[in-house]
């Protein structure tokens, strides 16, 4: 990715702040002026000095009353300078973080599985940050820098065009030096945004397991890995560091050079009689006001290439294809929860093929039971039906429509769905089930967790159905986790049930009971169940046994257990005496 390339994008994202950076324009202009008018006032006052007995001090403190106004308007408008500033590069970062986290809810499902979840959190949060502070900086320092070289040149011109001259011509080896110690650094900055990126993976995998680390004492390999990417990180930061801190102190021995050059000219011109010396002070003063902005960019350049490199991260984000848009069509009408899958292939990636021309036709109301080994094709028939993957060829059909011909939303809605991981949010027990139906009223909420016999649970809370819990639903346990969530998916009376492994972390007899619940809420619904556990699918109006992608058995538990087949062998390994 070329530098400049991300720098014209977040610039294209200031638009509509452009009334304010005017302002900021205008504010900075305003500042510099009498920046540099200051100078050319205190001019004027050594001159009145001449020598003994040659003080004006009249005129001396009616030049020092204007360069008191002239301070004072300097203060007020550097800060109104930077208060617009700041407003828009804050604003701006605000968009920016709304954007890509808006993006990664219309990216494809296979986007946020093929990128590590805490490189995505660290683009939302430290590279938007960065570009906030990039851009601070760089507008802080552009307007004032820009309008100070413009006015200077201007004065020195008007005041000794030789020395005028002479400053100019010296001024492009400070840019040399600047542009080449930039491109050196650029390379370095990108490396360590993308180690901070891979650091903040790493280590939200750790936090968020740490039972599992624990439980196999893995402590210490978890530290030697996070220590292997801290030093790598060490390693790259100081690089990238020492590499932009090169540019200050070389660019500040240039604009020494520039110094010397101009007062040794001007002392000639003064000794000469074409300059006074308080021209030579002022002139002197403009020397290093004109050199000022440089030294002032290159001290920052290190903030700026971090910037730079995380507006590139950022962009990266924001760029993802969107998954493909809805059709224009609308919403079903009949709501029989008929399914049709005719001749559908599918893989995650082309040279692994995963599920093979495989058909179903499943009538309103059927029971369906999907088992098989590990790596199958379960859980990915159940991606397709809820359209998170589209089919490579091959189509699925809800109630008679190709759900790609469906608006998300209207076909995902039809579904229920409780998966194997269990997912709660930071909040009260009741805003969590209400997460599908927010009209639901506390009434159903309360039926609902009974039929999921989460009820008992949730009354021993402290505060019952307010009991606050945290994220992930940290403070409770596995079991009651799943349950909340089955009484989630109760709450928003599915057409279609979809449950993954539901029922894994729960106990045996609330296993039962459980399962009782959703034979009542099965009945007249289409339902897949994906189930390892084969005595809970026996009631089963089909099942469908899968291998490799493909369906090898169909037919209800007797039947299969008669074809002594593939089923037969799942059975018997879980049942050492499988009976007809």
């Amino acid at each position: 990715m070329k530098t400049n390339a991300p720098v014209k994008k977040v610039l294209r994202s200031l638009r509509p702040y452009l009334p304010l950076l005017l302002a900021a324009v205008v504010s900075a202009l305003i500042s510099v002026s009498l920046t540099l008018y200051i100078p050319v006032l205190i001019g004027h006052a050594i001159d009145r000095i001449i020598g003994q007995g040659q003080v004006f001090f009249d005129d001396v403190a009616q030049i020092l009353g204007y360069i008191g106004i002239a301070v004072g308007g300097v203060t007020v408008f550097q800060w109104l300078m930077q208060y617009f500033v700041n407003l828009v590069c804050y604003k701006t970062v605000r968009d920016l973080r709304r954007a890509v986290f808006r993006k990664l809810n219309t990216v494809p499902l296979s986007y946020i599985d093929t990128h590590a979840h805490g490189d995505l959190i660290s683009r939302v949060i430290n590279d938007v940050d960065a570009v906030g502070d990039g851009l601070a900086q760089l507008f802080l320092q552009l307007f004032a820098g820009i309008v100070t070289i413009v006015g200077t040149l201007i004065f020195m011109l008007m005041t000794d065009w030789r020395i005028a001259l002479a400053v100019f011509f010296l001024t492009p080896l400070s840019l040399f030096v600047a542009g080449f110690i930039g491109k050196l650094s650029a390379k370095r900055f990108r490396e360590q945004q993308l180690l901070q990126g891979e650091i903040s993976s790493y280590v939200e995998e750790y936090v968020g397991n740490q039972r599992v680390v624990k439980a196999f004492a893995y402590e210490e390999q978890a530290f030697a890995g996070f220590d292997r990417y801290n030093n790598e990180l060490l390693d790259v930061g100081f690089k990238a560091q020492y590499a932009g801190a090169l540019a200050n102190p070389t660019t500040r021995l240039v604009n020494a050079i520039v110094y010397a050059a101009v007062g040794i000219i001007g002392a000639l011109a003064a000794l000469s009689g074409t300059l006074t010396v308080g021209g030579l002070s002022c002139f002197l003063t403009y020397a290093n006001q004109y050199t000022k902005p440089f030294n002032e960019v290159t001290g920052v350049l290190t903030q700026l290439q971090t910037g730079i490199a995380a507006a590139g991260r950022v962009f990266e984000v924001l760029e993802a294809e969107d998954e493909t848009p809805d059709a224009d069509a609308s919403s079903l009408s009949s709501a029989k929860g008929e399914v049709q899958i005719e001749h559908v292939s599918f893989s995650y990636t082309p040279d692994k093929p995963l599920i093979r021309d495989f058909s179903l036709h499943v009538r309103s109301g059927t029971h369906v039971a999907i088992v098989g080994p590990t790596g199958c094709g379960k859980t990915t028939l159940i991606n397709l039906l809820m359209r998170f993957y589209d089919v490579n060829s091959g189509r699925i059909l809800v109630d008679g429509a190709d759900i790609r011909d469906l608006p998300r939303n209207d076909l995902r809605s039809r579904y229920g769905m409780v998966l194997q991981e269990s997912w709660l949010f930071h909040g009260t027990i009741m805003e969590n089930l209400r997460y599908g139906n927010e009209s639901a009223d506390d009434a159903a909420v309360i039926a609902a967790a009974k039929a999921a016999y989460a009820h008992s649970f949730i009354r021993r809370l402290p505060q019952g159905y307010d009991t606050v819990i945290s994220e992930g639903g940290g403070n409770l346990s596995q079991g009651q986790k799943q349950l909340l969530c089955i009484a989630r998916a109760m709450l928003t009376d599915p057409e279609i049930l979809i449950l993954d492994e539901a029922t894994s972390s729960i106990d045996t007899l609330t296993e039962i009971r459980v399962q009782k619940a959703f034979a009542k809420m099965m009945q007249g619904r289409t339902s897949f169940v994906v189930a390892h556990r084969l005595s809970t699918i026996k009631e089963s109006d089909v099942i469908l046994v899968m291998r490799e992608g493909n369906i090898v058995e169909q037919g209800s538990h007797r039947e299969l257990l008669h074809k002594k087949g593939f089923y037969y062998t799942l059975y018997h390994a879980q049942f050492a005496a499988p009976t007809v």
